[in-house]
């Protein structure tokens, strides 16, 4: 494997993490608040969006896969699914990373017959060019072009999520 560039140090990461959210505590203000992290990739981001919160939070996690190997089965599975109703709450999905938009697309659908008071969606990172799928992204941390990235919870075979920051690898 190559060598990995920072695209995103660590400070500029932080940064912007925090003003996505005052921009979700705003907005919810009062209101019971779900995150729903998708495993794994979305762990560090979402520990660091919920600590900047002000206000309850309440965290729940789903696993949910679409590929055997490296490829897409283009059906998608439900491996771990969230513990606790959502019923009349405030749900915003967390992602790494949105490049199809396919899983998230059914992970919505599927959460809205939960009857959430409403559901949003943050991603810390969004790559439109590689969308097959409209998905409206309430919250984006950073739009990129269409590189291999890791680190910050993003892997290469499981490898480099525990990076500081978000590089890519040429």
């Amino acid at each position: 494997m190559g060598e990995i560039h920072v695209l995103i140090n660590q400070v500029k990461l932080e940064r912007r993490i925090e003003e996505l959210a005052k921009q979700i505590e705003k907005e919810h203000q009062g209101k019971e608040m779900v995150l729903i992290g998708m495993l794994k990739g979305s762990v560090m981001f979402m520990t660091e969006l919920a600590k900047n919160i002000k206000g309850d939070v309440i965290l729940d996690f789903m696993d949910v896969s679409s590929y055997k190997g490296k490829e897409s089965t283009g059906k998608i599975n439900i491996n771990k699914d969230i513990r606790d109703s959502i019923t009349g709450k405030d749900v915003i999905i967390v992602e790494d990373i949105i490049d199809t938009g396919r899983t998230l697309t059914y992970v919505k659908e599927y959460l809205q017959g939960k009857n959430p008071n409403n559901i949003k969606i943050a991603t810390m990172l969004s790559k439109p060019s590689k969308r097959v799928m409209e998905v409206d992204v309430d919250y984006i941390g950073f739009a990129i072009e269409d590189k291999f990235v890791v680190g910050y919870g993003l892997d290469y075979d499981e490898k480099y999520r525990n990076l500081p920051y978000i590089g890519y690898i040429e």
